[in-house]
């Protein structure tokens, strides 16, 4: 099979499309003819800085596909489904192998390039909003990087469940369709202090959702109320700066963080599963929306990966094999 690979961490030109042995079926998986590939923040990361787990080596986190073969010891799917699939690795290929309790099957006559693309941006958004972040109808929520998958996955659950939505972008023209999502107010922070703008629009906030890290963090603290809550689920601003917990003290406020794979699936399972199985058919019915910005071939995922990292990209980037 042809794949994306790379033999050292660096920047997108490491990717490399080569052919490489197709993966074997294990007995408690599935292999999944990919069809649609969708590139995670996490896989510009882990190209860049995670050591290598094997040479060459097939990053990607999610896909979706034509199941292919399904391994003796697996009960709930059949060769021919539709699936999407979240993946520790792996998806920048034209196959590849899934653990079966982390596929997800596509309803009748859906779209599935859309749908390829809801478990991590969603799943996280709705973990970061709900189960970590108490968010109820009427509280205020602020959302870093609006035009993100992230992003405009929490904007779209945060503003159904009738809370009051601020978001950030880099552009006026972000801003303007992240409103067409149910922003409230939108705030440009290449121009102005976030700070200064969710004081003048609320005061301050409940929550806010953070993909970012590094001083965009920092700075959040102060648009807490008291007893407000961040969860940073990113490092998406490349800062490695220390974070100072004393401002927080200060609102009695919390910082949690957010893995979705290795925290929310790891310890809840059932649960992470049936969130994102009510995203998916939300998403199916176009209750919820999944914005795709660009579509690349597989064989130029380097350029899939730098349209990503130069962060103009609003909403999905996604790879066809």
């Amino acid at each position: 099979m042809k794949a994306a690979v790379y033999y050292k961490n660096g920047g997108p030109e490491v990717l490399q499309y080569e052919d490489v042995p197709d993966p074997v079926c294990p007995p408690d998986g599935v292999l999944i003819d990919i069809e649609v590939i969708s590139v995670e923040g996490g896989d510009t990361i882990h190209r860049s800085m995670v050591p290598l787990p094997r040479v060459p080596n097939i990053v990607g986190y999610q896909a979706a596909g034509t199941v292919r073969e399904v391994g003796a010891n697996v009960k709930n799917r059949r060769v021919g489904q539709r699936v999407v699939a979240v993946l520790e690795n792996g998806s920048h290929a034209e196959k590849v192998v899934a653990r079966p309790e982390f596929t997800w099957i596509v309803p009748d006559g859906a779209d599935l390039t859309p749908l390829a693309c809801v478990p991590v941006a969603f799943g996280t958004a709705h973990e970061a909003l709900f189960d970590l972040g108490g968010l109820t109808k009427g509280q205020k929520v602020l959302v870093h990087a609006g035009g993100s998958g992230v992003g405009l996955a929490a904007i779209q659950l945060a503003k159904a469940v009738g809370a009051v939505v601020l978001t950030t972008a880099s552009s006026d023209d972000k801003l303007a369709r992240l409103r067409e999502f149910g922003a409230d107010y939108a705030i440009n922070y290449k121009t102005t202090s976030f700070k200064d703008e969710v004081a003048k629009a609320v005061g301050t906030v409940d929550l806010v959702v953070d993909p970012i890290g590094g001083k965009t963090l920092q700075d959040s603290v102060e648009v807490l109320k008291y007893k407000g809550r961040i969860v940073n689920l990113g490092r998406a601003g490349r800062d490695s700066g220390a974070f100072d917990p004393y401002p927080l003290w200060l609102r009695n406020g919390s910082l949690h963080g957010l893995h979705l794979l290795f925290g929310s699936a790891s310890h809840e399972l059932a649960r992470f599963q049936g969130v994102i199985s009510e995203c998916i058919e939300r998403v199916a019915r176009g209750e919820l929306r999944v914005v795709v910005d660009r579509k690349f071939a597989l064989a130029d995922a380097a350029q899939a990966h730098a349209h990503i990292e130069q962060r103009s990209a609003f909403g999905r980037v996604v790879m066809l094999p």
